[in-house]
């Protein structure tokens, strides 16, 4: 079968037929191609997955387009006189065009990192880790994070698998989201783009300047469309509000609504949220000298923002063009008034691991009734660590 008749029978069988083609993307050097790509991944004189260069590359770029909704595309690495290209069949012409803008905006990043290290600031125990594997092209909406998990590198593989991730894909779909659907709406993009233990974000806060060029070009890039609309973002966690602030002179607190103009003057809106993983330290019983219904209280009050602002960020992305402040304004009725009930079962079936029906129970207690009308009321909480 001739090469022509492959790609008509696959451009046939695949749901944008009218769109799907062959393209050969031009990567770079096997130099830059292993550092943007942390290859090797997982190696400490043994290697947890022992996979090449090229094996790596095609795992993240496979990720990509599943997650791009090209279920039917397939990827092919190859390396030829030191230069590493990459097949993908099944995608748009154009696919390869944020591709390549990615790494482009990689090399900014390593220059960042580069300059970290020559000036004494890099840690043993730090990787350059790009958002590789995100959907490149069908996005819903933009996370601004810290800092990758180091775990999301080394054990996964998988920018989006961290317990971070993970929580808020489950807030995504109790606002109706599929689980399939939800990568879609976590193209993320860290300030800091450093895969790093947890207890690194203090220290990682002092060196946002290094990737300045990065942050910012990747913030222009992913907050559009493909045709060039603005997408919805969400800035998780006190030091990524902060540098909303310095970036783009918007303040914004938790369930706080700004407007930023990254480039062109598309008017991209942004909300403040909690960080996803806040939600245990706010709920920690040691906060409160042991305490447990002051405990509860916290929690319940950061699951009921986490749950508004995961609501506004379904609408944002399914409907694009919806009014920011109208949709956060119904979010927060839903799940702090309307449907506190639930919010209540949500914080104890998946903070507290306890069953439906116990979960259920304790939301029936008079204890807990008498705070559920108060969710919308400021209550004091530690300061947020993370």
């Amino acid at each position: 079968m001739s090469k022509l008749a492959v790609m008509s029978f696959a451009a046939l069988a695949f749901s944008a037929a009218a769109h799907a083609a062959d393209i050969d993307v031009q990567l770079g050097s096997t130099e830059r191609v292993t550092r943007l790509f942390a290859y090797p991944n997982n190696c400490n004189v043994i290697c947890y997955r022992d996979w090449t260069l090229e094996q790596t590359v095609e795992h993240y770029l496979t990720q990509s387009v599943q997650r791009d909704g090209y279920g039917a595309a397939k990827v092919s690495v190859k390396t030829d006189n030191n230069i590493v290209y990459a097949s993908i069949s099944g995608v748009p012409k154009s696919y390869g065009q944020p591709l390549t803008a990615l790494l482009d905006a990689g090399d900014l990043a390593y220059n960042g990192a580069t300059k970290i290290n020559s000036d004494k600031k890099w840690s043993y125990n730090w990787y350059l880790f790009l958002p590789l594997g995100m959907a490149l092209e069908n996005r819903k909406s933009v996370e601004l994070l810290h800092f990758p998990p180091d775990y999301s590198l080394t054990q996964a593989q998988d920018y989006l698998e961290s317990a971070t991730t993970d929580r808020w894909a489950t807030l995504l779909t109790a606002n109706g989201i599929a689980a399939d659907q939800t990568p879609a709406y976590q193209t993320i993009i860290d300030i800091a783009p450093i895969a790093a233990p947890s207890n690194a974000g203090q220290t990682l806060e002092g060196l946002y300047d290094y990737f300045n060029d990065y942050q910012t070009t990747m913030v222009k890039q992913v907050t559009q469309n493909a045709s060039g609309a603005a997408l919805p973002m969400v800035a998780f966690g006190a030091p990524v509000r902060n540098w909303i602030k310095t970036q783009y002179g918007q303040t914004i607190g938790v369930l706080g609504l700004a407007t930023v103009t990254p480039a062109g003057g598309v008017k991209v809106p942004v909300l403040g949220s909690n960080h996803p993983s806040y939600i245990w330290y706010a709920a920690d019983k040691t906060n409160y000298d042991g305490d447990e219904a002051k405990a509860d209280a916290a929690g319940l009050k950061v699951m009921g923002q986490d749950l508004s602002a995961a609501c506004w960020q379904a609408g944002m992305g399914s409907k694009p063009g919806t009014d920011p402040s109208a949709l956060l304004n119904q979010c927060t009725q839903t799940w702090q008034v309307t449907q506190k009930e639930q919010t209540c079962e949500l914080f104890y079936t998946s903070i507290r691991n306890l069953s439906p029906a116990d979960a259920a129970k304790k939301c029936e207690t008079s204890a807990i009734k008498s705070q559920l009308p108060q969710l919308k009321v400021p209550m004091p909480l530690p300061a947020e660590a993370i």
